[in-house]
């Protein structure tokens, strides 16, 4: 992902942010260790703000404490980098592809549960990607060559004074402690009187900054003296009971007993909440935490009450989603750390993950129900907010033996991997499901047309073919009315990105349509009925391919559904540009771009792209054209197969390139192109939105400057 703002103040660590640097300037592979709490990730997430200008790709953060599954860490790389993997190549080989040529700073945020894996892939990204440099959080070094590693220590406590009355001298950790308190108790301040205190709870605390904020968050309820004094006892009791045999990591030990002071100060109930929901990985909502959390002595009309309480005393963080959007909540790996470890003491680890799973299940079977219609973005948001705990849900299931939940939980995120960019995730959890369970039925048939649709996204043709027959096989007593339509679209969207387009007519001519609603399969007629327009194009029927396209979007607008909107508007735009209606055929084009853009689906984007490309090639704009391939150009790049290696779209790109280049001349097309392709992918499609200005470029215009 871009660089996330930062949501809470910083404090301090200026001689650390310049070791960072100076390290940074010299090496490659830079890795900041500690304990947890300590400030690795807060540390290195503000060096890549400081740093980013000065890498002229800028700065990126891959954060990785969610992903369990070591096998899915290229794929966690596609998504916070914000690529889409369509490919049958190893994921990591197209992330190191895609950062060759790029001068960034790559920070990867706690790897400690990933340290082989994670080496293994600074080895592979480095040994491809020249001016890249990687900045790496983790409990230990990866132990990766050429790494050169810097200890992040707490933060810098004030000595005891030296006789009674003199004045605490100035520390960040009392800062850090002072704008915490003030935040758990509005209006207060750290007077002179209070600073001893405040130093006294510090030092006892060694600094360590998750500490210091838990004990800061007490002031709710406790003064500041009594939180020294109970403190000050708490520590005094440990190290009596430990004697000498915990003094080998004694800041280990000092931030685990502020977790568990905490711990102590929370009521029962919460206790038990918070042990619930370490179950959640990535977070979660209100929604999830009553899922989850409730149950024996907790009523789910209580949990939102006692999570209230949890966020009071900083052991859950509270994140707006700004607008409408209801709040997430999350917690720090230490402090969920310590609620499993409660989790499983009392026994309820298996049971509370049964519920995560049941949770989740639920909500992409909603998800699934309520896909082609008025909700299709939110449920987007929804999930792609969800995607860590869908993974953990999943991966629950496959090692519990659970592979008939599996293969629901799977087959109904199907518009998931196929329509919003993570079909290869969507083919690695489908294949692993289907092997693990053989239950014949429409679980197993929905999950087979999955893993076929992702098939096709990805250009993998064979692979679609195979499913297709498989599919019709699991349905052949199938009383579903869309069944015989899945297994159309298989067969025909094989055919047609072969190039094999009368074959493809006859198989979309052979199926009824499926009467409306009803069945596991509604989105089949609506995929047939875009695919048999792009059909259409392709055999030159262009008015027979409008009159599908436009009564396809009628039906879409009717439902309120934007992904097959958007599909049908770019065969609206194919249609009238084979018509000679350029102007026309933009604006569709860029109403298909809008629509895919809001779900990820990058191989919706970069086919529009390509399309205003080419109609704009027709116009007097011909430099905007060059511009608009070169964007399109970088949106393929993060795909990996250009034009999903259709014959009809690879030759329809290299004539807009033709065009382009007669139209303004090689020198003119090469300078406009290659700005496209410099541009971030965001501001790229800002720019192909934006309609084409009026009037000519005239003959001597020069190259486009960066929007």
């Amino acid at each position: 992902m871009n660089l996330p703002s930062e949501t809470t103040s910083f404090v301090g660590r200026a001689a650390e942010l310049r070791e960072i640097s100076d390290l940074l300037a010299r090496a490659r592979l830079v890795t900041l260790t500690g304990v947890g709490g300590v400030g690795k990730s807060r540390l290195a997430l503000r060096a890549a703000h400081r740093l980013q200008d000065e890498y002229a790709h800028g700065a990126r953060l891959v954060q990785l404490a969610p992903l369990r599954d070591a096998s899915l860490l290229g794929h966690v790389l596609f998504e916070e980098l914000n690529l889409a993997d369509q490919t049958l190549r190893p994921p990591e080989e197209l992330v190191a592809e895609w950062l060759a040529d790029k001068q960034l700073l790559l920070v990867l945020d706690s790897c400690e549960h990933l340290v082989a894996d994670c080496a293994r892939l600074v080895r592979t990204l480095l040994g491809t990607a020249p001016d890249l440099r990687i900045l790496v959080t983790s409990r230990q070094p990866l132990g990766a060559r050429g790494e050169h590693g810097m200890e992040v220590h707490p933060l810098p406590v004030p000595r005891p004074p030296t006789r009674r009355d003199a004045p605490p001298e100035h520390s960040d950790a009392v800062t850090l402690f002072a704008e915490r308190a003030a935040t758990a108790l509005p209006g207060f301040e750290l007077c002179a009187p209070r600073r001893a205190s405040a130093a006294a709870v510090c030092r006892r605390l060694d600094g360590i900054p998750l500490a210091i904020e838990l004990a800061a968050a007490q002031l709710a309820e406790l003064s500041l003296e009594q939180l020294a004094d109970r403190i000050q006892h708490r520590f005094d009791a440990l190290t009596e009971r430990a004697g000498t045999g915990t003094a080998a990591l004694p800041r280990h030990r000092t931030l685990r007993t502020a977790i568990g002071w905490s711990h102590e100060l929370c009521t029962p109930l919460e206790r038990l909440l918070w042990a619930r929901l370490s179950v959640f990985n990535g977070g979660f909502d209100l929604g999830g935490a009553r899922a989850v959390g409730a149950g024996g002595p907790i009523p789910a009309g209580e949990v939102e009450q006692l999570l209230d309480g949890l966020v009071a005393k900083s052991l859950v963080r509270r994140r707006s989603n700004g607008g409408e959007r209801p709040p997430r909540y999350d917690m720090l790996d230490t402090v969920r750390e310590y609620g499993a470890q409660w989790l499983h003491e009392l026994d309820e680890e298996y049971a509370a993950r049964c519920a995560h799973r049941d949770h989740h299940l639920d909500l992409v079977l909603q998800a699934d129900a309520e896909w082609m219609g008025p909700h299709q973005v939110d449920w987007y948001n929804r999930l792609a907010a969800e995607h860590a705990n869908l993974r953990t849900a999943l991966e629950f299931c496959l090692s519990e033996g659970h592979g008939r939940t599996a293969l629901e939980m799977a087959g109904a995120l199907w518009f998931f991997w196929f329509a919003c960019g993570f079909t290869r995730e969507g083919r690695h959890y489908l294949g692993w499901a289907l092997d693990l369970c053989d239950e014949p039925g429409p679980v197993r048939a929905k999950a087979v047309w999955a893993c076929g649709v992702a098939a096709i996204a990805q250009g993998d043709t064979g692979a679609a073919w195979r499913l297709a027959a498989v599919f019709r096989e699991a349905v052949a007593d199938s009383t579903d009315p869309g069944a015989a339509a899945a297994a159309a679209y298989l067969e025909g969207a094989a055919q047609t990105l072969r190039g094999n387009q009368e074959a493809a007519a006859a198989v979309f001519a052979s199926v009824q349509e499926p009467p409306h609603g009803g069945g596991a399969f509604p989105a089949a007629r609506f995929l047939n009925q875009v695919t048999t327009s792009f059909v259409h194009v392709h055999r030159g029927e262009f008015a027979a391919a409008a009159e599908v396209a436009d009564a396809l979007c009628a039906r879409c607008e009717k439902l309120g559904e934007r992904w097959m909107h958007a599909w049908a508007e770019y065969t609206r735009a194919l249609a009238a540009a084979g018509l000679g209606r350029p102007a026309e055929a933009a604006a569709h084009a860029r109403s298909a771009l809008r629509g895919k853009a809001l779900l990820h689906d990058v191989i919706g984007v970069g086919m529009a792209v390509d399309l205003l490309a080419s109609t704009t090639a027709d116009s007097d704009h011909g430099e905007r054209a060059a511009r608009l391939l070169g964007i399109g150009q970088r949106i393929w790049q993060t795909v990996g197969l250009p034009q999903m290696g259709m014959p009809e779209l690879l030759a329809a790109r290299e004539r807009s390139e033709l065009r382009i280049r007669s139209r303004v001349g090689d020198a003119a097309y090469e300078a406009a192109y290659r700005a496209g392709l410099d541009i971030d992918p965001e501001e790229g499609l800002d720019y192909a939105l934006a309609p084409a200005p009026e009037g000519p470029e005239g003959p001597r215009a020069p190259a486009p400057d960066r929007p």
